[in-house]
C-alpha cells in the first residue's frame, strides 16, 4: 500500500477520477492519507483525519513511507490559525497555506515534511480548547461563500465549516453532517445547549443534511449561501433575511 501527504495549499477530493467530477471535500496542506487505488493519472485515497475517501490527481501529492505515515498519525496535531499565511522552505521559496492547514512536527517556528524543512512564524493552534474558543473560531469564517465540498474561508459547506472550526480547537469531527450527528451526546432541548454545541437539520425524508454551531441568545452560525448568523428555535433555523424557516431541526449534540 502507498501513503501520501498533501504538499500544496489545498487540492480537490473528487467522487470519481475525473476533473469534471463532483468535489466531495478538500485535502489541505499537511493532511496525510492511504492510497486505496491508482491509475495512470488518479489516486483513490482515504484521509487519515476523517476517513473521507475520494480521488485526487496523481501529480498533486508527495509519497511518504508507512513509517512516516504512522508517525504523523500519532503526532500532536498542530494547525495554522491564520486566514492565509506563508511557509518558507530552505531555498526561500514561499507557499501559501490556508486556515486549519497542518504543520507536521511543528517546533520553534519550523516543521518538517519527510526531509524538507519549512519555517512558519504565524499563529498556531493544537490543544483542545473551550467552547468559547470554538465560537471565536467560527467567526473567522463569517461571510465565507458556500462551496459544496469546501473546507476553506474561500469556499465551505456546512459540515466542512463545523469540522474545520472544531479542528482548529483540537477536536476531530467526521466529514458529512450525517456522520457528525453520530458523534457526541444528545441534548433534549435547545435550553440545555451551550454556545459551541452542534445543531443538526434534516430533510423531508429524515436524512440529516445540514449542521451549524449554536451561539448565545438563540442564534446559530452556519454555511447556507455563505457562513451567516440566523435565529434558532424549536422548529429550526429562521433566516432573518428571507423571514422564514429554512432548515428543520433534528437533533442537538454536545461533542465534549
Amino acid at each position: 500500500m502507498k501513503y501520501g501527504i498533501c504538499n500544496l495549499s489545498n487540492i480537490p477530493l473528487r467522487i470519481a477520477a475525473d476533473n469534471a467530477s463532483e468535489m466531495i471535500s478538500q485535502v489541505l496542506f499537511g493532511d496525510h492519507f492511504k492510497v486505496l487505488q491508482e491509475n495512470k493519472e488518479w489516486l483513490k485515497v482515504k484521509l487519515e483525519f476523517d476517513h473521507c475517501e475520494g480521488w485526487i490527481e496523481y501529480k498533486q501529492f508527495l509519497e511518504i513511507s508507512k513509517e512516516y505515515f504512522d508517525k504523523l498519525t500519532t503526532a500532536i496535531f498542530i494547525t495554522s490559525n491564520e486566514m492565509v499565511d506563508f511557509i518558507e522552505d530552505q531555498q526561500n521559496s514561499l507557499l501559501p497555506i490556508l486556515l486549519g492547514s497542518r504543520l507536521p512536527f511543528f517546533a520553534k517556528n519550523s516543521f518538517k515534511i519527510v526531509d524538507k524543512i519549512f519555517s512558519f512564524e504565524g499563529h498556531i493552534s493544537g490543544a483542545k480548547s473551550s467552547k468559547e474558543a470554538i465560537v471565536n473560531s467560527a467567526f473567522l469564517y463569517l461571510n465565507s461563500p458556500f462551496l459544496w465540498g469546501g473546507k476553506t474561508p474561500f469556499g465551505i459547506d456546512s459540515s466542512g465549516f463545523t469540522q474545520m472550526v472544531y479542528r482548529l480547537n483540537g477536536y476531530n469531527l467526521l466529514r458529512k453532517a450525517s456522520e457528525q450527528a453520530t458523534q457526541g451526546e444528545v441534548l433534549s432541548f435547545i435550553e440545555e445547549s451551550e454556545p459551541g454545541d452542534l445543531a443538526f437539520f434534516d430533510d423531508n425524508e429524515g436524512e440529516i443534511i445540514h449542521v451549524g454551531i449554536i451561539l448565545a441568545n438563540n442564534h446559530i452560525i452556519h454555511a447556507s449561501g455563505k457562513v451567516r448568523i440566523d435565529r434558532l428555535d424549536h422548529s429550526g433555523i429562521y433566516n432573518t433575511d428571507l423571514k422564514k424557516h429554512t432548515h428543520k431541526l433534528r437533533v442537538i449534540k454536545k461533542i465534549f
